[in-house]
């Protein structure tokens, strides 16, 4: 099994774009494994459409892979979004990862774009069928409750064969669909407590359907910060979780904040509940400090984790 650290991004931290080049370059010239960006279409926070960053990410680097966590496919046509990550798959010379998931309740995107929430699963679903038909190279001529296309290809196809296409959610229609269409699992930010019953899910549910889901192939992702909780970026972060405390939750539980070893253990506990790909995010309170946080954790927390067996 490979284990390996990657890095996200959510709301743009960063004071400009040249500071975020700055930032990806230090990945690019380490052992991070991947930079993933969060989807958000709707939002007072400057949050980068996904799909647009990642191309960018793709003519900067030449070793890190990069995805999205997740992309929201109800807000999209399958059509296009096949189109761009054969795309950006293909000049990146196979350095994509697709992950998708169907949005959720509270999400923004519903009320400002007026669309149903309800059939969002089942959407998804034809969606995922139709965007592994096309990288496959099929001319897809498709007739159905959501999506209508007559003899629709693309070209060039993805540089991967076989392009990843990973799944995001919890819920026991997302177990059955990444069972039966993806090929792997993306948790977000769950307690290690909340993956391990999902993973387990997961391998049983793939194992039936006779397409078992690559033990490597199963991530999740926390935020991190080499200091202490009262610390400005931490009390700004802990608006995320304010549910799960109000509800009993300690901040301390959603966040690994302390030194090395409190991010080590953490990332222990996550690849014991069936992890091994992980997508981290720092805390920072300006661009030298996210950079700071993230030469850290290079140098101290990813040589020990990706040595995980």
């Amino acid at each position: 099994m490979s284990v390996r650290i990657g890095l996200g991004m959510s709301a743009f931290p960063f004071s400009s774009p040249r500071a975020m080049y700055r930032w990806v370059d230090a990945c690019e010239a380490s052992p991070i494994d991947s930079i993933w960006q969060t989807d958000r279409l709707v939002s007072s926070d400057p949050y980068l459409e996904p799909l647009t960053a990642l191309s960018a990410l793709a003519a900067r680097t030449e070793r890190l892979k990069f995805g999205m966590n997740v992309l929201v496919l109800p807000f999209r046509d399958p059509l296009s979004v096949a189109k761009q990550c054969a795309t950006i798959d293909f000049l990146s010379g196979g350095r994509f990862l697709p992950a998708f998931g169907v949005g959720g309740d509270a999400a923004p995107e519903w009320r400002a774009s007026g669309r149903a929430r309800g059939h969002r699963g089942t959407q998804t679903d034809e969606a995922l069928s139709i965007i592994a038909r096309l990288w496959a190279g099929e001319s897809v001529t498709h007739d159905g409750a959501e999506y209508q296309y007559t003899e629709a290809r693309i070209a060039p196809l993805p540089a991967q064969r076989s392009l990843p296409l990973w799944i995001g959610g919890s819920s026991a229609a997302a177990i059955r669909r990444t069972a039966t269409l993806g090929t792997g699992w993306l948790g977000g930010n769950a307690l290690p407590s909340e993956i391990a019953p999902v993973v387990s899910a997961i391998r049983t549910a793939s194992a039936d359907a006779g397409r078992p889901i690559d033990d490597d192939h199963y991530g999740a992702g926390f935020a991190f910060r080499f200091g202490s909780l009262d610390d400005a970026p931490v009390q700004r972060a802990a608006g995320a979780y304010a549910a799960r405390i109000a509800a009993g939750g300690k901040l301390g539980d959603y966040l690994a904040v302390g030194d090395e070893r409190d991010i080590i253990e953490r990332a222990r506990a996550y690849h014991a509940a069936g992890i091994s790909k992980f997508v981290l995010r720092p805390l920072g309170t300006d661009d030298d400090d996210i950079l700071d946080q993230t030469r850290r954790l290079i140098e101290t927390v990813v040589p020990v984790v990706h040595a995980f067996t």
